[in-house]
């Protein structure tokens, strides 16, 4: 979510009987929460000050991908569950206020608290000392207990949690509605409103510090990140030494439960994993050397590859072609996708660079898939689709480091 512009004065439907208000609801934290707490019946109130999105979703057409929201969406539309407004004022008539603006990382790997600051600067006027006010994205450690003393100091008292998304992306509505939501606050009463609130949608509540639930959201995202950055130097490893990895990799996890947790190879990115390894860096005085150790291996992971492919091509001479530019399969999310990465770096080292993607949106420089078939010499598979599962690639090398269709090849 950007930096709030002033109070808008455009005209929007009736919200006074709202019971709670997503801030940023557009966006693919908000907007799937907004969806499944209508679906239990509450009306929720959509704000964004990007509000573009606002007439696809008022048409019961989701913005992004993500499974299972469509037909919720049309059934709350419907039942008239669900409003709109980019209108700052009707914030302060809601009950609850959600709030999905997080922490992200500057150009040094720090955290930025300047957008969570300018954030509520716009909405101090509009909150009251009533209100249950809910941090959901992801923020340093420390960041909830800050925003309390400043809001007191602004002499605001409202109820404040902070309770953590822990969705995969494009499961939401399931997996908000199957696994544990952890709650935590500034106050036992916020902490208890906090805890009946989502014992609406959630099977269970787990109940932490403030602190102890960041730090419990920056763990899991950083455990996963470096399990994927074991993955990858084991890929490189093998690689380097002219095996084939996923040969090792399938022998290792036939029938031996303790490899199970083990990922495959791939690039490892999106909006979430990178950053939030490099808040706890950030936070433990840049000694969590595991969480750079990971970074440089996942980020150096296009680097390889561009690497062992100049050793063994003729790059200046021949077109790749990047397959999948999401930073995830059945995904239309390009946001800190490493394919870009590999583009960037491939621009100076090959003849061409074409890249395609059945998802997503908004790239102008993405080509249809039939022409980056028929014009490239070298593919690589950035990104795993099942609709590039049955190609004919006639021939030509394919680079398939997740080995998700067999077509991996030791470069």
């Amino acid at each position: 979510m950007k930096a709030m512009s002033k109070p808008s004065t455009r005209r929007t439907q009736k919200t006074t009987a709202a019971d709670l208000v997503i801030v940023g609801g557009a966006g693919h934290v908000g907007l799937p929460l907004a969806l499944v707490f209508a679906g239990k019946g509450l009306n929720v109130l959509v704000y964004d000050i990007n509000d573009q999105a606002f007439p696809l979703i008022k048409q019961g057409k989701m913005p992004f991908m993500e499974r299972g929201a469509a037909p919720l969406l049309q059934k709350v539309l419907a039942q008239g569950r669900l409003h709109f407004t980019a209108n700052q004022s009707a914030l302060s008539q809601v009950p609850i206020m959600i709030v999905t603006i997080g922490t992200p990382i500057d150009e040094f790997m720090n955290p930025n608290l300047q957008g969570m600051r300018d954030c509520f600067d716009a909405l101090l006027p509009f909150i009251s000392n009533e209100q249950l006010v809910i941090l959901r994205s992801t923020v340093y450690p420390g960041t909830t207990d800050w925003l309390g003393s400043y809001m007191e100091a602004h002499g605001k008292h409202p109820l404040l949690a902070f309770c953590p998304e822990r969705i995969m992306e494009g499961y939401a509505i399931e997996e908000l509605q199957k696994f544990p939501q952890i709650i935590s606050a500034t106050t036992p009463e916020a902490l208890e409103r906090a805890a009946g609130f989502f014992l609406k949608i959630a099977p269970e509540v787990i109940r932490l510090k403030p602190m102890e639930a960041e730090f419990a959201k920056l763990f899991c995202n950083s455990f996963r990140y470096i399990q994927f950055a074991m993955a990858n130097q084991f890929y490189m490893m093998a690689n380097s030494a002219g095996l084939d990895f996923y040969r090792i990799f399938q022998a290792m996890k036939k029938d031996y439960p303790r490899m199970q947790g083990m990922p495959a190879a791939g690039f490892s990115a999106g909006p979430c994993l990178l950053k939030d390894t490099m808040q706890l860096t950030a936070f433990y005085n840049n000694e969590f050397s595991l969480g750079y150790t990971a970074m440089l291996v996942n980020e150096g992971l296009p680097l390889y590859l561009t690497d062992r492919l100049a050793h063994q091509y003729d790059l200046p001479n021949l077109r790749v072609g990047l397959m999948g530019m999401a930073f995830k399969a059945n995904s239309d999310d390009p946001r800190s996708s490493l394919s870009y990465k590999l583009k960037k770096v491939l621009t100076f080292k090959a003849k061409e660079v074409l890249t395609t993607d059945p998802f997503v949106r908004g790239d102008t420089d993405l080509k249809p898939l039939s022409e980056v078939l028929e014009h490239s010499d070298l593919f690589i598979l950035c990104a795993p689709h099942p609709q590039y599962k049955d190609l004919d690639f006639k021939g030509r090398p394919v680079v398939d480091i997740w080995n998700a269709y067999g077509k991996g090849a030791i470069i």
